[in-house]
């Protein structure tokens, strides 16, 4: 196969940013091949309120005019019933869920869900996602450290879901193989989203290496087989959220880099290039332009992008921002 046209991708997670940092990274939205892509809010200060994420929207639309931008709310305490009301008038799409201090941005995160059991009735009756960043905190006395901390949050997607079985919950960027397992055995009411960046890393790739470093940390080979594997079979409610984090190159290469993986650019260039080397290639319309919009009962996209195989050399940066796989070849590129 030489060339492979597929429709316009969804990304169901990416985090554009503010200010100079915003206006680098929206463009490469679509260059990377994405059409429609859900923003999260961990921004300073976080977005939290439906007037906030339609300001928000409107300073991407300016900058990338033929993306489709769905917006999320913070889950915080200042977040209400009558708010996510407002917001699904408002056209929001979700709310976003931080364990407080688990990633970027996530001081104002939650401690615990048991205390917005009124705001999730309120999103499973409006038609709102609750979006999980599924980790909890470290925590030493309890053997809880990176590594575990997304198996150790699986017991509260199992909660939530038996709670509210109509919600629509995303248990993003999975990483180990008991989140997969998680999901699978959960109703047509719970997914999961799947970066680039951890169909190809483990911790190996990490350690050390602060560009490949993010929050859940890429975790054991048998994890990343788990990933593939759910990938090449084709399951309908697992599907690509990139998790793009763009942090300047100072703030990675540093004693305590950033964590945030920076894929957006090239989006389907890498997911061409890994779902060719892991049997997949014929799953990558379905994972990037379909499952996710039948989950979340969207429209399809207007549009196809053309991938030929043509080998590029990933740019060592975009502005300040270094890409993944900087300097690497890949094997596959979006036609002009």
């Amino acid at each position: 196969m030489e060339s492979l046209i597929v429709p316009l991708a969804d990304d169901w997670h990416v985090h554009l940013r503010q200010e100079a940092m915003m206006r680098t990274v929206v463009p490469q939205v679509r260059a990377g091949g994405v059409g429609r892509c859900v923003v999260m809010p961990n921004t300073v200060p976080p977005i939290a309120d439906p007037a906030a994420a339609m300001r928000y929207r409107d300073a991407l639309r300016a900058l990338a005019p033929g993306v489709e931008f769905l917006m999320t709310l913070y889950l915080q305490p200042t977040l209400t019933p009558g708010m996510i009301r407002e917001a699904k008038q408002a056209g929001v799409f979700g709310v976003k869920c931080y364990p407080r201090g688990v990633t970027t941005h996530s001081d104002r995160g939650v401690e615990d869900l048991a205390e917005y059991e009124a705001v999730f009735a309120a999103m499973e009756s409006e038609g709102l996602a609750l979006l999980l960043h599924g980790e909890v905190p470290s925590q030493a006395e309890r053997d809880i450290c990176v590594l575990n901390a997304e198996q150790q949050f699986l017991p509260e997607v199992e909660r939530l879901h038996a709670r509210f079985p109509g919600l629509r919950i995303v248990l993003e960027h999975v990483t180990t193989a008991e989140a997969v397992s998680c999901v699978r055995s959960l109703g047509s009411t719970v997914a999961a989203t799947v970066t680039a960046h951890h169909l190809d890393l483990t911790v190996d790739d990490w350690a050390g290496k602060n560009h490949n470093f993010c929050k859940p940390v890429a975790k054991y080979p048998h994890d990343r087989e788990a990933l593939r594997a759910v990938v090449r079979e084709g399951h309908p409610r697992f599907f690509l959220g990139s998790d793009s984090a763009p942090h300047p190159r100072h703030a990675k290469e540093a004693a305590c880099g950033c964590a945030g993986v920076f894929t957006s650019p090239l989006l389907l260039p890498y997911l061409a290039d890994s779902f060719e080397r892991f049997g997949a290639l014929d799953r990558l319309a379905d994972f990037c332009s379909v499952h996710g919009r039948t989950f979340h009962g969207m429209q399809p996209l207007e549009g196809t992008v053309t991938l030929e195989r043509v080998p590029q050399t990933v740019p060592d940066s975009y502005g300040e921002v270094v890409p993944f796989r900087r300097g690497e070849t890949l094997a596959w590129r979006l036609a002009e």
